[in-house]
């Protein structure tokens, strides 16, 4: 027999309630706790939640709904326990009921099985998961699965992802002139739909697990030191305001390190001063994450310069065509490989990746801050220091993403050895 109570465990003066099962098996009591998604007050927990005469109509309406979600949990959990090997009941299981509760399971039946209709409702799975720019980026892809289904005249179901299908669409892609590393991403993507249906026990090709994407290595760019020198030292004279404003902005992301999703939302009140110094906070729109960062003299410069303030938000549009022009009229024109967005032919409106030698100007975007910060700064702030600031997950992540090599890291060794 087992009973379920619920408790406010936290410290906090608002929320989630936490389910307790409790049962006894094999001569031994067992007390599991996990928490439920039904957030109250202390106050009301306490206070309120037990009052039998009642006379405050909203308390009274807010008991009732608390009790009704109360019972539907606990009817959830105590029948999942009656049809459970008890040896097999753990924290674990008890989580898993509760995230079953809230998000049950949906029929395959009822559920779409071809391609374009499942990314649809695998970004109603997601929903809260991800973020604005990840379901434009989706986006993108469905609408490149559009055209490569009115020119093959092919309606894709999910069991037609297979090794035809990858050769069929990276050859219209090849033909349309987009990059081998646009294709390998949208690749990626539509197997991530697919392997998602099949996990809500949708039939999905036996060759799916045999599809293979190549991601070929990209040369990142970042400005060095003495490029952001140069670019800080050139006459205000020279720029416009709005250039003035995104000349700032770039100085800015190359010393916070920071996604322009982030730092285009900075502002004076995201500074705090503790202990004598300043750091800046935020949430990362990514990852969530609560951030908090020590602010480099030269973001200080910027914000005494600005009495305090940060420099005027624009659109990631007006942003990537300023800081070209600003990193040009600098003279960042060292010539190095890499990839810009070019027009496929000179009137058209429809752009792809070019491949080539460029002046560094040229490939200059929003996200050279960020590679800027994390490659300037490796090797003089400890790693475990810059991942945090950067929000990777991991070292190895980190390292991935500024291009280090186990070579590189070797080498970094030997300084330690002199």
């Amino acid at each position: 027999m087992a009973t379920v109570n619920f408790l406010f465990r936290s410290t906090k003066t608002e929320a989630n309630l936490t389910l307790r099962l409790l049962f006894r098996h094999q001569g031994k009591d067992y007390v599991l706790a996990t928490s439920t998604q039904l957030k109250v007050t202390k106050h009301y927990w306490e206070k309120q939640h037990n009052v039998k005469k009642q006379k405050d109509i909203n308390v009274m309406n807010l008991q009732h709904e608390v009790t009704e979600s109360l019972n539907k949990i606990e009817k959830h959990v105590i029948a999942a326990f009656n049809f459970a090997n008890p040896d097999l009941v753990d924290k674990k299981w008890l989580q898993d009921q509760v995230e079953l509760y809230y998000n049950p399971p949906i029929e395959p039946k009822q559920l779409p099985i071809d391609l374009l209709g499942y990314i649809d409702k695998y970004l109603e799975f997601k929903k809260g998961e991800i973020t604005s720019n990840t379901k434009k980026k989706v986006n993108v892809v469905k609408q490149l699965l559009k055209r490569y289904i009115t020119a093959t005249g092919k309606r894709l179901k999910l069991t037609d992802i297979d090794l035809n299908f990858k050769l069929s669409f990276e050859k219209y892609c090849a033909e349309q002139l987009y990059a081998a590393n646009t294709v390998s991403t949208a690749l990626k993507f539509i197997k991530t739909i697919c392997n998602h249906a099949q996990s809500v026990g949708i039939n999905v090709s036996p060759q799916l697990g045999k599809i293979k994407i190549k991601q070929l290595e990209v040369k990142s760019i970042f400005l060095s030191f003495d490029e952001l020198d140069k670019i800080e030292n050139v006459e205000e004279s020279k720029f416009t305001d709005s250039l003035l404003n995104a000349r700032d902005w770039l100085i800015i992301s190359c010393y916070t390190g920071q996604r322009i999703s982030d730092f285009m939302k900075f502002t004076h009140k995201n500074i705090r001063v503790e202990e004598g110094k300043n750091l800046l906070e935020f949430t990362q729109v990514k990852t969530k994450k609560k951030m908090a960062i020590a602010v480099h003299p030269k973001v200080l410069k910027i914000l005494n310069k600005r009495r305090g303030h940060f420099p005027k938000a624009i659109s990631d549009q007006k942003y990537n065509e300023y800081v070209k022009k600003v990193c040009e009229i600098a003279g960042i024109d060292e010539v190095v490989s890499g990839s810009k967005k070019s027009k496929t032919t000179e009137n058209s409106k429809i752009y792809r990746k070019e491949e080539g030698s460029f002046p560094k100007w040229q490939l200059v975007t929003s996200h050279i801050g960020r590679r800027s910060f994390a490659s300037n700064f490796y090797g003089i702030i400890p790693t475990s220091y810059l991942t945090y600031a950067t929000g990777h997950s991991t070292e190895t992540m980190f390292l991935t993403y500024i291009g280090k090599s186990n070579k590189d890291l070797a080498l970094e060794m030997t300084k330690y050895f002199e």
